[in-house]
């Protein structure tokens, strides 16, 4: 971190009380409906296999990264409710960094593993038989979490908090607001006090981005993977889907999954997109000489808020799990006192290998 970046991170890095206010009640109302709705998932998933496949491994992967992600919220809420002062410790700044890295990279990469999968069970139903097998997704699966695990590792080991102290203007406003003489203020005991008082621990794994080539690099490397492979996938599910008769395009195969390729759009582009288009912006410009306080703000402030829009992948996927998976819809339906009628396709309807294996695990 250059000096620049340094001193202006200090300056905006504790954020304004309705910021905070604002956030904190954010992130509760996030774990509120995330946390049940994914632990439903995930019970969905273990405790009732009716059958192993390819897509319950990619779901039930997804839903854990989903869950570990949303259990650090409470961390951020602790953080905003003190006002931006760090009050959980060294390793926990560590941890809720690494963790945060760690699942939402995730998250990203088995979302992109699921588009590929409806890809094949959608453009090659027959053909994709020998390769959509629940051990090669299980071997998937894997190699993400521990490519993640060593790529966001380092953050483990070097120190991630530092005590700062509040900006010099909110200083002087707060004196005259309690209306302290200049002569007390220049009391050598009492402007130490002073001092101490406005010193705040700030973790620099939250809203912090690296304003670094090799960091712009990386995000750059993280990040066009998925976003090519998501791209493309769903664009030949749309054009495979579009290309059938306009009596199949009605049927409740075509219909779910045309509702989880909008689903799962939906979640890329407000959850992930603008988080690292943001984050390109913020690498290139924080760090410049040449940029004011202003827009410096507005910086920060677009970090803050693109990284609280990530929480909304850990609302949208189990939307998703309810047009995907017939025993999760049934189940929520029968919590909800509704019954659980999972629609099937048409008997009369021609039920080709690719209809039915869309509805593999719809």
């Amino acid at each position: 971190m250059n000096s620049t970046t340094e001193r202006r991170f200090f300056y905006h890095s504790t954020g304004s009380r309705a910021e905070n206010i604002s956030l904190a009640t954010y992130y509760v109302l996030i774990l509120l409906f995330s946390v049940p709705a994914n632990a439903m998932a995930l019970w969905v998933f273990c405790c009732h296999p009716k059958r192993n496949n390819n897509s319950r491994v990619l779901l039930t992967h997804l839903a854990v990264a989903d869950m570990c992600y949303v259990l650090l919220l409470p961390m951020r809420v602790v953080y905003h409710a003190s006002d931006g002062h760090w009050i959980l410790g060294e390793a926990a700044c560590r941890l809720s960094g690494f963790l945060f890295y760690l699942n939402l990279y995730c998250s990203l990469y088995l979302m992109t593993c699921v588009a590929v999968d409806r890809l094949l069970a959608v453009a090659y139903p027959v053909r994709a038989l020998a390769w959509r097998k629940p051990a090669y997704a299980k071997v998937a699966c894997a190699v993400i979490w521990v490519t993640m695990t060593v790529g966001m590792a380092p953050v483990l080991l070097s120190k991630q908090t530092v005590e700062v102290q509040l900006q010099q203007q909110q200083q002087q406003q707060q004196r005259y607001s309690n209306n302290v003489s200049v002569v007390s203020l220049e009391d050598p005991q009492q402007q130490q006090q002073q001092q101490y008082n406005n010193n705040v621990t700030v973790c620099l794994q939250l809203y912090l981005v690296k304003t670094s080539p090799r960091a712009l690099l990386s995000t750059a490397a993280a990040f066009s993977v998925p976003l090519l492979v998501l791209s493309v996938s769903y664009i030949l599910i749309l054009v495979k889907l579009g290309s059938v008769s306009r009596k199949q395009r009605q049927s409740p195969v075509h219909l779910k999954a045309k509702r989880m390729v909008a689903l799962t759009l939906a979640n890329f582009l407000v959850a992930f997109l603008p988080y690292h288009v943001h984050r390109f912006v913020y690498i290139a410009r924080y760090g410049r000489p040449d940029v004011g306080d202003a827009e410096a703000t507005a910086l920060t402030d677009g970090n803050r808020l693109t990284s609280a829009l990530t929480c909304i992948n850990g609302v949208i996927d189990p939307l998703m799990y309810f047009f995907l998976t017939n025993t999760y819809q049934r189940t929520l339906l029968r919590m909800l006192g509704r019954p659980g009628n999972t629609a099937q396709p048409d008997p009369g309807q021609s039920s080709s290998r690719m209809e039915m294996s869309s509805a593999e695990i719809l």
